[in-house]
């Protein structure tokens, strides 16, 4: 087994044990092997250890990755950077998913793209639950508002859940409080709207132990499953 091989039995090992405290099982995180800035030779990698689900952060990056990546190796790659309104259209041809959506005018340029090709896309809406300005998206106290709006006006832009990163600073209880943030947002718009959302995207290489115990449904980690980044 490779270096890559073995981390990865051992992420899945703390994954089970996280899971089980949450009264769940392993089957119910996903495990999103973060590829920004790796090689194409290290996501083969990756795939050849099991993997099958990528996460990408940008656009013109991943194009060149998926567009090369060998079609006899089947794999589910997401977005989860920020998405420039410029490159939408891109987006809808590269990923099955974007799982940061964190604004109205973006919902309904990739609604009026997916009106055209007659399809539509799944996404998860963007929250930034530690309030840094340094992080993307939407306000907790704005959600229900973007989440009405692209409910009423964007139905071929599908809402499967909620994404947040983590706070970098302030210590596990800030983590732990973020996250428990998320998790209450998310019942709280299931109920408010109707709306199935089974989907919760928090925790990273740091922190993706205490995400599951607080509900994560997938884990996004790069450094934990490559190591540092060059």
């Amino acid at each position: 087994m490779t270096d890559l091989g073995s981390r990865i039995r051992e992420i899945e090992l703390k994954i089970s044990k996280a899971a089980r405290r949450s009264g769940r099982t392993a089957e119910a995180v996903a495990l999103m092997a973060v590829t920004k800035t790796r090689s194409p030779v290290e996501i083969q990698d990756a795939w050849d250890a099991g993997i099958r689900l990528f996460g990408e952060n940008r656009v013109q990056e991943a194009a060149l990755k998926i567009e090369n990546w060998p079609r006899e190796c089947v794999s589910e790659w997401r977005l989860i950077g920020h998405l420039q309104r410029n490159k939408a259209r891109k987006a809808l041809a590269l990923f099955s998913r974007i799982d940061s959506l964190d604004r109205l005018d973006l919902a309904q340029d990739l609604e009026r793209i997916l009106a055209e090709k007659g399809g539509e896309i799944e996404a998860l809406v963007e929250v930034n639950t530690s309030g840094e300005i340094s992080k993307h998206g939407v306000s907790p106290e704005g959600l229900e508002k973007l989440m009405e709006d692209i409910l009423r006006t964007c139905p071929r832009v599908k809402l499967r859940g909620l994404m947040t990163v983590g706070p970098l600073e302030g210590g596990q209880a800030s983590v732990a409080e973020a996250f428990c943030l998320l998790r209450g947002l998310r019942e709280r718009m299931s109920g408010r709207l109707g709306l199935q959302m089974p989907d919760l995207s928090m925790g990273m290489s740091d922190d993706f132990e205490m995400a599951i115990e607080q509900g994560s449904t997938c884990v996004r980690l790069g450094r934990a499953l490559f190591g540092p980044r060059e």
